[in-house]
C-alpha cells in the first residue's frame, strides 16, 4: 500500500509539473535538489557552478518532462538529464575540459595512512581530487553505471579512451589509498 501511495503521489506531482503548476515543480525540486547537487558537484567540483548546473538541469527536466515515458524510475530519468547537463557544462568550459593524459603530479592530492579508516566522504573526496577526465569517466562508469560504449557516446571519446581513463583513475585512487607518507614523526604509538 505504501509503495502504491508513493507512486500515486509521484504521478500526481508529474501531472502537476506537466501543467506548469509551481507547487508541483517546487515539490519535485525540493525532493531531489540535494541529491542532484551532490551529483553535479562530483562532475564540476565547484559548488557555485554545480548549483548552476543543477538549476539548468531542473529547467530541462521541467521542459522535457513530457518525454518521460514511465519506462523506468522518474529519478533515474532525471539523473540522466542531470548527468548530461553536467557533461554539457564540462564541454562548454575550457578550463574544465576533459584531460586525457595525466602528468603524474599529485599536487593537492590527499594521502591516507590506513585505508581501513576511510569513510565514504573520504573516498568521494579522493574522487573529487582526480583530474577532470579521470573523474568524469570514473563517475559515469563506477557511480552512474554507464557502459564504456555509452560513455563514448556521451563524451565523444573512443571506447578505448574511456577504458584507459577509468584504468588510470583506478590506479591513481589505488596509489592514493596505499601511499604511506615518508615522514613518520607523527606516529601515534
Amino acid at each position: 500500500m505504501f509503495v502504491r501511495k508513493t507512486f500515486t503521489e509521484e504521478e500526481t506531482i508529474v501531472r502537476g509539473c506537466l501543467k506548469g503548476d509551481k507547487k508541483s515543480q517546487k515539490h519535485l525540486y525540493e525532493a531531489y535538489s540535494g541529491k542532484f547537487l551532490a551529483l553535479c558537484y562530483r562532475y564540476v567540483k565547484d559548488r557555485d557552478l554545480a548549483e548552476d548546473v543543477m538549476i539548468e538541469g531542473f529547467m530541462k527536466i521541467f521542459d522535457k518532462l513530457s518525454q518521460f515515458e514511465n519506462k523506468g524510475s522518474l529519478e533515474g530519468w532525471m539523473r540522466k538529464v542531470m548527468v548530461n547537463q553536467a557533461l554539457l557544462t564540462l564541454r562548454k568550459n575550457r578550463h574544465l575540459s576533459m584531460e586525457v593524459n595525466y602528468d603524474g603530479q599529485e599536487e593537492g592530492l590527499g594521502v591516507y595512512e590506513d585505508p581501513n579508516d576511510l569513510e565514504a566522504e573520504d573516498l568521494l573526496k579522493m574522487v573529487e581530487e582526480l583530474p577532470v577526465g579521470y573523474r568524469t569517466v570514473f563517475n559515469l562508469y563506477a557511480i552512474e553505471g554507464y557502459s564504456h560504449k555509452e560513455i563514448q557516446d556521451l563524451l565523444g571519446i573512443s571506447e578505448s579512451t574511456s577504458k584507459s581513463q577509468l584504468s588510470r583513475a583506478r590506479a591513481l585512487l589505488k596509489q592514493k589509498l596505499t601511499k604511506i607518507p615518508i615522514d613518520k614523526t607523527n606516529n601515534h604509538g
